[in-house]
């Protein structure tokens, strides 16, 4: 089953009318985006939102209010209510791309020799109680841990510290407990080297899974810190061997994870830590451009009862400087007042891989988000103006196994990631297996993370952060997570069969599967009288059982034949316009294409919804 807002939910509100809206005269022009939703779509053609989601129905389109359409599908149509459709041409300005890759980017010549090296950016990710932000402590010898309520981190905090040979490394200190792992997904995205937090005492537990899981999703390098080593119940070689168990092979047992064994509380092995840490972040070479126009990541937001709107920013490429007019990917702008490092103090510039938070937007933005500086006011202004209209018509979403198999049937997708849950272990080996069989050298399968029990809020956001498809068997998500999935854009798909479950995702992976739709009855209303009215008829109905509703299909029956089925063109509540009618209710109901009702007819009324 698909997780999906049903169409016409919270419409907005539309003018009566007692006629049908009227076409627009066939040589007015009509300018359409690439993509809009259709609400916008019916304020540009100038008829009633569900007006047009009827259209688009009977054009195989199910659609919501706030989903979006391609310019094919509106400029098809415009045409059908006589409007000449034009496609918008996309003006030349830069917009801040949503999420972009840590990945090395090819350079030209000239851009390599502008690049420099930059410290390497380190999320700490594990289980809560672990030690992650003790161990944080002792490398930057503070006390951030006894300022934490109940010593469990609150928020992502960003910090840059120097090492004794003068070399800079930034640490993400994200959350490990449960109800934060939304923040923890982020920081993943973010980051250059992850190092994985397990306590030597306690070994491997379900939120360092998901924190492995994270981290192999942002395809990043993985450091094992063994914390407490100091403990009299402390057993490294468990460790160890549970670490092989998720395939994280150490070093010494012919893998290449490089694990090492430290104590927060004494501070022994943080000095090994580091100076593994500088040597993987020098394989990767990692550099950037400071004499740019600054961009990166917002890694927090908060809002100041006496500074206002407050943002921790991570250069990624570039120095941002006091004064610089900054746009966030989110649609608004600032312009920097005054920049501060993690322990206040105040600074003009901050280059690559530099975590600073900045006072000067004007309002809280949302982590995760990316920035780009840009010259003007101006230039700003125009952005805005254009990410907000595009986030409007298509938002971000991850993709749906329909929208994979059209990508892999067209050539523009080559893999499927997928996030597994079942309510036992004895059924993810089985799924699994079958599912690796499908695999191929032209298209690729990642189970990304898997596990046992209820869909969860940390499944849909490492779906956010790896564009995966979240795949359910004998298991099922809570209320609350389903509308997380909604607004994320993230598709739940749950199955009671396993080959039901296998054959989706084979046909996915063949570009085969195609959308399913099935008929939901709402109601029944008989006819009692007929009345003439320009150009049809309109059925005077007493509703017998469930509802009467306005946008979806009826079938005319007689004496139990069918006799017409179309699109309901009218549903009238004496002289009202009515969206639905209850059953016990009278109404006038008018049907596409059908004026020969008479007393007695049956009315069925229906609406598709997708599988």
């Amino acid at each position: 089953m698909k997780h999906q807002s049903s169409i016409g939910k919270s419409p907005s509100p539309v003018k009566k009318a007692s006629a049908p809206p009227k076409p627009a005269e066939p040589s007015m022009d009509l300018v359409l985006p690439k993509s809009l939703t259709v609400k916008q779509l019916a304020d540009l053609i100038g008829i009633s939102p569900i007006e047009t989601i009827k259209r688009l129905m009977r054009r195989g389109v199910m659609a919501s209010l706030n989903q979006a359409v391609d310019y094919e599908t509106a400029a098809a149509l415009a045409t059908e209510l006589g409007r000449h459709p034009i496609l918008e041409q996309e003006q030349e300005v830069k917009v801040p791309k949503e999420a972009p890759a840590p990945k090395k980017a090819a350079v030209s010549k000239k851009e390599a020799k502008a690049l420099k090296p930059r410290p390497p950016v380190v999320t700490v990710l594990g289980h809560v109680d672990h030690g992650k932000t003790s161990l944080l402590d002792a490398i930057r010898k503070s006390h951030v841990a006894a300022t934490e309520a109940g010593e469990i981190t609150q928020h992502i905090g960003a910090y840059q510290v120097k090492t004794e040979d003068g070399h800079e490394i930034t640490f993400i200190d994200t959350p490990g407990h449960e109800a934060f792992t939304a923040m923890r997904a982020r920081g993943a995205r973010v980051t250059d080297i992850a190092i994985l937090v397990v306590a030597a005492d306690d070994g491997i537990m379900p939120q360092t899974v998901e924190a492995i899981d994270h981290a192999r999703a942002a395809e990043v390098p993985i450091l094992v810190a063994m914390n407490k080593v100091d403990k009299p119940t402390a057993d490294v070689e468990r460790v160890k061997k549970q670490l092989s168990e998720h395939n994280l092979i150490i070093e010494e047992w012919g893998g290449d994870v490089i694990a090492i064994p430290v104590s927060a509380k004494k501070g022994t092995g943080i000095k090994d830590l580091l100076d593994h840490i500088l040597i993987v972040a020098e394989l990767a070479e990692l550099k950037a451009n400071p004499d740019t126009p600054a961009s990166g990541v917002v890694i927090e937001s908060k809002l100041d009862n006496t500074r206002g709107a407050l943002a921790t920013l991570l250069i990624q490429k570039g120095t941002l400087k006091i004064g610089d007019v900054v746009v966030v990917a989110d649609s608004h702008w600032g312009k920097v007042k005054a920049m501060f490092t993690y322990d206040g103090k105040r600074v003009k510039t901050a280059g690559p891989s530099m975590p600073v938070e900045i006072m000067g937007l004007g309002e809280v933005t949302h982590a995760g988000k990316t920035f780009n500086v840009v010259a003007s006011d101006r230039e700003a202004r125009t952005i805005v103006e254009k990410t907000q209209a595009r986030q409007q018509a298509a938002k971000l979403k991850a993709p749906t196994l329909d929208d994979v198999s059209a990508q892999i049937r067209s050539g523009e997708a080559k893999g499927l990631n997928l996030i597994l849950k079942a309510d036992v272990q004895g059924s993810i080996d089985p799924i699994k297996r079958s599912l690796e069989k499908l695999e191929s050298e032209k298209m690729k399968l990642r189970v990304i993370h898997s596990g046992t029990g209820s869909i969860t809020e940390s499944d849909v956001m490492l779906a956010v952060a790896s564009g995966a498809v979240i795949v359910g068997f004998n298991t099922r998500a809570e209320p609350r997570v389903l509308r997380l999935a909604e607004s994320e854009g993230v598709e739940i798909r749950t199955y009671q069969i396993i080959y039901r479950l296998v054959d989706d995702v084979e046909k996915t992976l063949k570009g085969m599967l195609e959308p399913t739709y099935v008929d939901v009855i709402d109601g029944h209303a008989e006819v009692r009288a007929t009345f003439k009215v320009k150009g049809g008829a309109i059925a005077g109905c007493y509703v017998i059982d469930g509802k009467a509703i306005r946008s979806g299909t009826a079938k005319v029956t007689r004496k139990s034949e069918t006799v017409h089925q179309g699109a309901v063109s009218s549903l009238k509540h004496f002289k009202d316009d009515v969206s639905e009618m209850p059953s016990g209710s009278e109404c006038g109901v008018g049907v596409e294409g059908f004026s020969a009702f008479a007393v007695g007819d049956i009315i069925e009324f229906s609406h598709k919804e997708r599988q």
